[in-house]
């Protein structure tokens, strides 16, 4: 039995958020009007999300209401307006991925629960100790993870943890996908992809498309995510239909009751939406060729009206989970009264007719009992029935079956009545302008064989694996080098730690960390910690809250426009990213291998290539490979245009040393550039990621 593993079901609709309540979920996730991380789903108005929280917490459902995507400093007060409202209605938690939101949200209202959304990443013992120290009560583990490394970041720290069990799976680790930003404006950390991994992009020996997997599913083995720590089973699909959202939350609600779940439910689920079926690649730690899928015309026929219509009955009836416990009193020439109590503290009570003698068969218990038993139709099944019948005295059973039906609608709605989460109207002045220092400049390599102008940088981010002995010669040569820690780093957080230390007795004393996990572990090794770009700081909060964590500098999200990068405000040291191939996926499941023959240990990056025969190269980091832009950003020429920025980072990916020390020169004294068309790209720094639907 898994009675207290959570089963946690979408609602990207009000039909969508009926079938699940009726389907057996003991909770919900929804999302706004406003930021909200899947923009495309209808998502609800502010009369809707009132009308929503009360329906569910009458039966019992908790609300986990979705503002987690990236927020710009002008968005920070319709943010906080809009958490107030959810503080009144009351909403379970807000799911969170901005940590300068949720600074924010710890001062203005400190009584609510904070989720960790799967956007932020995290996905070791670190990262989660991290969240818990800065108050988050959950966080939401990244879809990568196998069970084994479940198990070892809940033996790390007490956080939640909240485990996806059935839906889609990215390609990319949520949160460090950039692919639609970057080639489309429509950002992911916004709440817009477009889903291009969807597309054609084949690897050498590969499927052809070698960014789509099949979709999870872990239904059937809900035990053994319990039994790794998770408290909630997540079920994707926000943009799906009710049906889907029906038959996933029954699936699991069975699985979850220990009870055998029919097979043609399981059926019923995959003809409603799959990718050439399902897998459990991830949660195995079996990845590989198996885990790719696409969505094909066959797998679209399956959703037959037959089957749709099938699922439709599993939520055309209320959820029957609420025990309800009676005490009638049936005294003479005394109204009738009758009392309605839940198993939380809740009650009613309403009156009735005063009781006749009886003529000829007089009432008794049982059958008094018998109906208050008939709670179909309601969300509640009858529990402990008290009856106080004096004797002979007779009462109409539409009197009876009238009592219960308005002591069961009274309770209902006062289960539906909650105390508002108090919210504090603390002062948030605005972000003061940002002073920069003299701009320096930064890079990173991928190897250790730097050019000789490389001294003069600020800092030298090399291979945290380099050996030691080469690591101390480069101090000794006067390169001024520093360790580049993996932004993934599943279930080798302690191989990376080893690293840090030979590191740090070979002189290195500082560290680029590009995830919270990243940060977390480096300062606890004791070094000088310069946050990466994909920490994705949007906002002044943001880089305040990484600076109190321990942070020296950070690098600001490419994903913002330079003028946007500019307004950020506070004493923090930024920088930004300023040449190199943009990485726009962190992949765990390595595309380019995705052969037959698996794994080649690519001594060059190998590439993918679209439909149009563009190409993107492809290169392993740590436990994952990174997917990197056809051609490098480069600012060359407009260094004019960076404003209040203190530092500046080359990433350095495919380059040779003699094209890296060009790169240095032209960027240090302002020249340069790219010499044919179309051989780079200015990223999103003037155009900007499209507006959100709520804000066009």
């Amino acid at each position: 039995m898994n009675r207290n593993m959570e089963i946690l079901a979408p609602a990207g609709s009000p039909e969508s958020l009926t079938a699940a309540v009726r389907a057996g979920a003991d909770a919900v996730y929804l999302g706004g009007g406003r930021f909200s991380a899947r923009a495309g789903a209808k998502n609800f108005s502010d009369a809707e999300l009132r009308e929503a929280v009360g329906y569910c917490h009458a039966r019992g459902v908790k609300v986990f209401l979705a503002v987690n995507t990236l927020l710009l400093d002008d968005e920070l007060p319709a943010a906080l307006d809009f958490a107030r409202f959810a503080c009144s209605l009351p909403v379970d938690a807000l799911l969170v991925q901005d940590l300068g939101f949720a600074s924010l949200l710890f001062r203005h209202a400190p009584g609510l629960k904070l989720h960790a959304s799967t956007q932020t990443g995290v996905h070791t013992p670190s990262g989660t100790k991290a969240l818990y120290g800065l108050g988050f009560t959950r966080v939401v583990l990244a879809r990568e993870l196998s069970l084994a490394e479940i198990r070892e970041i809940h033996s790390a720290c007490p956080i939640e943890l909240e485990t996806f069990v059935h839906g889609a799976l990215c390609m990319s680790v949520s949160g460090q996908c950039y692919f639609s930003s970057v080639l489309g404006s429509r950002s992911g950390n916004r709440g817009m992809c477009a889903q291009p991994c969807r597309l054609p992009f084949a690897a050498p020996g590969g499927t052809g498309h070698d960014l789509s997997l099949k979709d999870l599913s872990m239904i059937p083995r809900l035990s053994e995510l319990s039994e790794a720590g998770a408290v909630c089973a997540k079920i994707e699909g926000r943009l799906k239909r009710p049906e889907y959202v029906a038959a996933a939350a029954a699936a699991c609600r069975l699985a979850a009751d220990g009870k055998q779940i029919p097979p043609e439910l399981l059926q019923s689920l995959g003809a409603v939406f799959s990718r050439s079926g399902f897998t459990a690649g991830y949660p195995d730690g079996k990845r590989g060729r198996e885990m790719f899928g696409v969505r094909s015309k066959e797998d679209a026929a399956a959703a037959t009206g037959e089957v749709l219509s099938g699922l439709r009955n599993l939520y055309s009836k209320e959820f029957m989970k609420i025990p309800v416990d009676f005490t009638l009193k049936i005294k003479y020439n005394k109204p009738m009264q009758l009392t309605a109590a839940d198993r939380d503290g809740g009650e009613a009570t309403v009156s009735g007719m005063v009781p006749e003698r009886a003529a000829h068969r007089a009432l008794d218990a049982g059958r008094c009992s018998g109906q208050l038993q008939k709670t179909g139709g309601t969300p509640f099944f009858a529990g402990e029935t008290r009856v106080e019948l004096d004797e002979g005295l007779a009462v109409p059973v539409s009197e009876l079956n009238r009592m219960r039906r308005e002591a069961l609608d009274a309770l209902l709605s006062r289960r539906a009545e909650r105390p508002a989460i108090p919210w504090a109207d603390c002062a948030d002045p605005g972000p003061e302008p940002h002073r920069a220092a003299p701009f320096r400049l930064r890079a990173r390599f991928v190897g250790t064989e730097l050019p000789e102008n490389a001294k003069g940088l600020e800092l030298c981010y090399v291979p945290y694996r380099t050996e030691p002995r080469r690591l101390a010669k480069l101090l000794e040569d006067g390169f001024p080098a520093a360790v580049e820690l993996p932004r993934g780093m599943f279930g080798m957080e302690n191989a990376v730690r080893r690293s840090l230390e030979n590191a740090k007795a070979a002189g290195i004393s500082h560290v680029w960390a590009g995830t919270l996990d990243a940060v977390r572990l480096a300062l606890d090794c004791g070094f000088t910690v310069h946050g990466g770009f994909s920490l994705n700081i949007t906002n002044t909060p943001a880089l305040e809250s990484y600076r109190a964590l321990g942070v020296a500098d950070a690098e600001l999200s490419f994903e913002l426009t330079l003028r946007q990068a500019a307004k950020i405000g506070g004493n923090t040291p930024r920088g930004l990213f300023l040449y190199g191939r943009l990485p726009l996926m962190l992949c765990r499941n390595c595309p380019a291998a995705n052969s037959p023959k698996g794994c080649l240990s690519c001594k060059t990056p190998p590439e993918l290539t679209d439909r149009r025969g563009v190409k993107f190269p492809v290169q392993c980091y740590g436990a994952c490979s990174e997917v990197l832009n056809s051609v490098p950003l480069s600012l060359a020429g407009r260094g004019n245009d960076v404003e209040r920025i203190d530092f500046g980072l080359l990433r350095f990916s495919t380059e040779s040393e003699g094209e890296a020390e060009r790169i240095i020169n032209d960027t240090e004294n302002g020249t340069g550039g790219a010499a044919e068309p179309n051989s780079f790209t200015r990223g999103l720094y003037y155009r900007g990621f499209a507006p959100r639907r709520e804000d066009a």
